[in-house]
C-alpha cells in the first residue's frame, strides 16, 4: 500500500502527457486561405406550405486543410426573423457558435424552414421565402444560399363540418386524414388542389362530389386549371411520378351515397377510389367517375377495417361496391388500375387503361373482377355485373384482363374494345363482340424510362382507330368532340381524323 501513492502520482503525470480527443489550440489553423467548401451553394426547398415545417435538407461543409479549423459562428443572416433554422452537432437553433472541423474532415448542417404566411403576394400564389447561412472562419464571412417557395394553404383536420365546399383560391392541405360525416357533403370545386400528408386520406361516410358543376367549353389541354388534383404534399421534383404518398380516397359501405368524380386527377396514392363492402350487401355504395386520369398508383400490404389480409394497390379498388366510369385514363398503376371484389357492378365505356410501369416488373392483371365471398359469414357467389365497351385495356404484360368466376356474374358485356390477352383470346374474339384482341393500338408517346413526354393519345397510323361504337357519350377525356358514327376507342378521340 505504501508504494501505492507515488505509483498513481506517476500515472497521473504520464496521462497528462498524453494528446487529448480534441484538436490543441496550436493545432488549428487561423491562416485567412483556409476557407470552407459546401455540397452546395444554394439549399433550395421547392414549393412547401405556409406554417409547415419543410423536410429537413442537409449541407455538408468540407474542411480541405490538413489542420483543423474553428468556425467562429454559423448563423441565418437575420437569426431573429429568419423562418429558417439549422441543426449543428445535435443542437437546434438559429446560429452555433465555435464550431470546430478537424482537418479534412466535414461537418453536417441541418437546414429547416417554416414559413408564414405570404402578405406581399395574392391568395393562394408561391411567394419567395430567401435567407442567408454565413460561416465565419478565420477573417472570412462565407455564405450558402437558403431558398424557399410557399404558399398559404387551407389546412383539414379530423371530422369536416357538415356540407363543406373546398374552393380553388388557396391549396387544400390534409396533415392527417380527414372524415365527411354521414348525411353531410364535401363539394370541391373546379381547379381546387388537394394535397395530402403521407398516410392521410379521405373517408367519405357522407357524399363526395369533386368537380359537380364544371362545363368546360372547347377543348381541355391537359394541364387545364379547372380539372381538380389531388395528391401527395411532397412537391419537390422528385417526388412528382413516385406513388403510395398518400392513401386515397375510401367510401363508406353503409351511408357513402351519390358519389361523383369528374374532370379531375388523382396521382400519386396507395389507391384512388376504393368502397370496402365486403358483404356485397344492398344498396351498393356508388360512385360516378367521368373524365378522370388515374396515375402513379401502388401499394403492398393494404388493410381495411382490420381484415386481416394484405391488399396491393389499384387505381379503383371495390370490395362489392358500384362504380360507373367513363373517359377515364389509368397509367403507371403498380398492381391494379381497376380491381372488384367480391361482387359489385362496374361499368368501364371509353376507358383507356395504358398500364406501363417502366421503373419496375408488374405481374398483376390491370383489370381483375371476382364474385368469390371474402366473409366465412356471406355464402357466395356474390352478385356481380360487368360491362367493358369501347375501351383500351393495354399495358406491359400478356394478360391484363382477369375474371374469376365469370360463369356466375347476372352482367357480363365485353364488346368494341382493344384488349391484351392470352387468357381470352378465343373467348373475346368474333365479329359480333367487335373487339380487336391483341392488336396494338399504338399510343403517340407510351410511359418508358427514356421519355417523360407520355401522350395516350392514338397514333395516326393506329389500326385500331373507328373501331369503337356509339353509346351515349359525346365528347373525350379533354372534351374533344366524338365521331358520331364511328368513335375511336379508349379516353382520347383522335384529332384531325
Amino acid at each position: 500500500m505504501r508504494f501505492l501513492l507515488p505509483c498513481l502520482l506517476v500515472l497521473s503525470c504520464l496521462l497528462t502527457g498524453l494528446p487529448g480527443c480534441e484538436p490543441k489550440e496550436d493545432l488549428f489553423t487561423t491562416d485567412p486561405s483556409a476557407k470552407l467548401d459546401f455540397s452546395t451553394d444554394t439549399v433550395m426547398f421547392d414549393t412547401v406550405f405556409a406554417q409547415v415545417g419543410t423536410v429537413t435538407k442537409r449541407l455538408w461543409v468540407y474542411n480541405r486543410n490538413s489542420r483543423a479549423v474553428k468556425v467562429e459562428q454559423i448563423s441565418v443572416l437575420n437569426p431573429g426573423v429568419s423562418e429558417y433554422s439549422i441543426i449543428v452537432n445535435g443542437d437546434a437553433g438559429p446560429l452555433a457558435n465555435n464550431v470546430e472541423i478537424r482537418g479534412k474532415d466535414s461537418l453536417l448542417v441541418l437546414v429547416r424552414a417554416k414559413l408564414g404566411p405570404g402578405t406581399a403576394q395574392p391568395e393562394g400564389k408561391p411567394f419567395l421565402n430567401t435567407d442567408q447561412l454565413q460561416f465565419k472562419t478565420n477573417g472570412n464571412n462565407q455564405q450558402v444560399e437558403l431558398v424557399a417557395y410557399g404558399q398559404n394553404a387551407f389546412f383539414h383536420r379530423g371530422v369536416l363540418a357538415c356540407n363543406e365546399v373546398w374552393r380553388a383560391d388557396k391549396p387544400h392541405v390534409l396533415p392527417g386524414s380527414v372524415l365527411v360525416p354521414t348525411g353531410c357533403t364535401l363539394t370541391i370545386e373546379a381547379g381546387a388542389r388537394v394535397y395530402v400528408h403521407a398516410g392521410a386520406g379521405i373517408v367519405v361516410k357522407g357524399t363526395l362530389r369533386v368537380n359537380p358543376d364544371f362545363v368546360p367549353t372547347g377543348e381541355l389541354k391537359p394541364n387545364d386549371r379547372n380539372i381538380v388534383r389531388f395528391s401527395g404534399d411532397r412537391l419537390e421534383p422528385f417526388y412528382n411520378d413516385i406513388p403510395g404518398q398518400w392513401a386515397g380516397i375510401q367510401f363508406d359501405s353503409v351511408s357513402s351515397r351519390n358519389n361523383i368524380v369528374r374532370y379531375a386527377e388523382i396521382k400519386n396514392a396507395s389507391f384512388g377510389l376504393l368502397v370496402y363492402n365486403p358483404g356485397n350487401y344492398q344498396p351498393r355504395p356508388r360512385v360516378t367517375v367521368e373524365n378522370a386520369v388515374f396515375r402513379n398508383i401502388s401499394a403492398a400490404g393494404l388493410s381495411f377495417a382490420n381484415a386481416g389480409q394484405a391488399y396491393e394497390g389499384a387505381g379503383v379498388f371495390s370490395f362489392g361496391g358500384e362504380f360507373n366510369l367513363t373517359n377515364c385514363l389509368f397509367t403507371n398503376c403498380g398492381e391494379y388500375a381497376v380491381r372488384g371484389l367480391a361482387g359489385g357492378a362496374f361499368n368501364l365505356n371509353f376507358c383507356t387503361i395504358a398500364n406501363y410501369t417502366p421503373q419496375f416488373r408488374r405481374e398483376t392483371e390491370s383489370l381483375e373482377f371476382d364474385n368469390r365471398t371474402l366473409l366465412k359469414r356471406v355464402p357466395g357467389p356474390l352478385p356481380m355485373r360487368v360491362a367493358i365497351r369501347n375501351s383500351i385495356i393495354w399495358g406491359s404484360i400478356p394478360d391484363e384482363l382477369l375474371l374469376i368466376g365469370s360463369n356466375d356474374y347476372s352482367e357480363l358485356v365485353i364488346q368494341n374494345n382493344v384488349i391484351r390477352t392470352q387468357r381470352y383470346k378465343t373467348d373475346l374474339a368474333g365479329s359480333a363482340l367487335g373487339n380487336l384482341i391483341n392488336v396494338d393500338p399504338k399510343f403517340k408517346r407510351p410511359a418508358s424510362q427514356f421519355t417523360d413526354r407520355i401522350d395516350y393519345n392514338l397514333d395516326t397510323l393506329s389500326a385500331v382507330s373507328n373501331t369503337a361504337k356509339p353509346f351515349g357519350v359525346a365528347t373525350d377525356l379533354l372534351n374533344r368532340p366524338r365521331d358520331p358514327a364511328t368513335p375511336d376507342p379508349g379516353a382520347y378521340e383522335r384529332k384531325n381524323r
